[in-house]
């Protein structure tokens, strides 16, 4: 009797565990049909419009003659100073928590607050780099005040992956480099580092992928919908490519919304583009290291 019982628990949890892969696969398929659909409306609006005077033209009133010049130089100057500034502080960050940090209120306290910050709606983060950078310290609608607000947004995730990373790193490797005569900042700058940097790259193409593609917060700064001009140092206005989307989208004519269209494919190739760079970076150091 016991012996058909444990059968029949088996053939159930078979069957379940089925069922279960089951939906999880069609979950899986759902989230890449609506992605291959909204990928395939893009193309179709927006690969017509696509052109080299489209990527060369600064925005006009009229559609045949806008360009997305001035949000493509943008958005590569908020990456290209975003990136360096929460991945510094970020691996900082991660480095003090994991290998300096006592066991203790403080740090739970810290560790707590850094997940918290994770979940804050960018919106947030926007009044914070309006209250603290655009007026506080007085760096007006800049590229600057732009990249320091999107840093502070992305730094939670870069804070959490690092320490991640850290974390995986075996104690035996310390332990040997300590035994060696190392100190304890040779031992991080010189084993545990090399050792998690692959992941803390993962981490970090994570972040300025959020980054890029946010709009809220620039649009709280400042960050202006219409510029003729490109930014030649981190003080100078800007627009970045998401908000010249919205602009277009936001538009009655449907010519509009093809730009739009044609403004998504540019963002996406500039996202990819990215990506690869940091997958080709994360690999060099896995191989190396």
């Amino acid at each position: 009797m016991g012996r058909m019982d444990a059968e029949k628990r088996l053939v159930v949890r078979k069957w379940a565990n089925r069922v279960a892969a089951g939906v999880f696969f069609l979950a899986t398929m759902l989230g890449i049909a609506v992605l291959v659909v909204l990928i395939g409306a893009i193309l179709r609006d927006g690969l017509p419009w696509l052109s080299w005077e489209f990527l060369t033209n600064f925005p006009s009133r009229i559609p045949e003659k806008a360009g997305i010049k001035s949000a493509l130089f943008g958005s590569l100057w908020l990456m290209a100073l975003t990136a360096p500034i929460a991945f510094v502080l970020g691996v900082a960050t991660a480095i003090y928590l994991e290998e300096y940090a006592k066991p203790g209120r403080l740090t739970r306290i810290i560790q707590t607050n850094i997940h918290n910050l994770a979940g804050v709606p960018s919106i947030v983060f926007g009044i914070l780099g309006l209250t603290l950078f655009v007026r506080g310290i007085g760096l007006g609608r800049s590229v600057l005040a732009g990249a320091l607000t999107m840093a502070l947004l992305v730094l939670p995730i870069i804070v959490v992956a690092a320490q991640e990373a850290i974390r995986a790193v075996p104690n035996s490797l310390r332990h040997a480099s300590y035994a060696l005569g190392a100190t304890r900042w040779q031992t991080i700058r010189r084993v545990v580092l090399p050792a998690a940097l692959p992941s803390i790259l993962t981490g970090t193409i994570l972040a300025m992928s959020r980054a890029i593609g946010e709009t809220a917060p620039l649009i709280m700064i400042g960050a202006l919908t219409f510029i003729a001009f490109v930014p030649t140092s981190p003080l100078d206005a800007f627009t970045v490519l998401p908000i010249q989307i919205f602009n277009w989208v936001s538009r009655p004519q449907e010519a509009f919304h093809h730009l739009a269209a044609a403004g998504i494919i540019v963002l996406l190739i500039v996202l990819l583009s990215m990506n690869l760079t940091a997958v080709l970076l994360r690999n060099t150091f896995q191989k190396r290291y």
